[in-house]
């Protein structure tokens, strides 16, 4: 029923592919969607891309959500549109601002829990995002879906529900940036620097490394962030 899509915007394709479904009656209120690792195992994309088109269906009232039970679909009239944070905090000239000052509150702490709470699981999938992300330095797409199912990955880890529900709700908002500084010089291996480095803590069970490592790691995307924004103001100028 599905077909593997490839686009710097992976979840928006799903999204279609799923709402066609949905009009031409092959999926019906109160079908079950299968598991989220079967769905990408379907649409060969990453976990991370079939969160942020599950949120998005769930936005549009077209499928709800039910702890313990799996995700359905809804009539699409019962259910008002939600406003995600990732939408909220897209509003205004800073946002970018907004979103660094979120990660420094969030992250490191992540981190550490991760770093303390993280399974071998937990940490099975972590390696698997970093080994993607070393084998595409030059493939944004599939470095940048890697990269935001690292930072789920830790999430994860962490083992606190609203944790992994706030940073789900930015996962839009971290697609953005990642686009934005990908074609930084060097930044992808800048970054990949700090991956291994929150990785070794997490494995090592380190918090206080995990957390330093973290913090390394969002001032480099921050510098990236902010020489992505030269380069492109002064495109737009020449």
């Amino acid at each position: 029923m599905y077909k593997a899509v490839r686009t710097s915007r992976l979840y928006e394709q799903i999204v279609q592919q799923i709402e066609d479904s949905i009009l031409k009656g092959a999926l019906k209120p109160g079908d079950q969607l299968p598991p989220e690792r079967e769905l990408a195992e379907r649409f060969r994309v990453s976990r991370t891309a079939v969160r942020e088109a599950v949120k998005v269906l769930r936005e549009k009232g077209l499928a709800e959500a039910y702890s313990g039970r799996g995700t359905f679909i809804t009539s699409g009239t019962s259910h008002a549109m939600r406003q995600s944070l990732d939408l909220m905090t897209r509003i205004g000239p800073d946002g970018s601002t907004h979103l660094a000052e979120v990660r420094a509150i969030l992250e490191p702490e992540i981190a550490a829990l991760a770093a303390s709470r993280a399974d071998e699981q937990h940490l099975a999938t972590m390696r698997e995002a970093v080994a993607v992300m070393d084998d595409a330095p030059d493939d944004a797409d599939a470095f940048i879906e890697a990269d935001l199912d690292f930072h789920l990955s830790l999430a994860e880890a962490a083992a606190n529900p609203v944790i992994l529900s706030l940073i789900d709700s930015i996962v839009g908002l971290l697609r953005e940036q990642r686009l934005g500084i990908f074609h930084v010089d060097r930044g992808p291996q800048r970054g990949q620097f700090h991956h291994k480095r929150i990785l070794e803590a997490v494995e090592q069970h380190d918090p206080d490394k995990a957390r330093a490592a973290m913090r390394d790691h969002l001032e480099q995307i921050r510098a990236d962030a902010h020489k992505a924004s030269q380069l492109a103001s002064a495109a737009t100028t020449t």
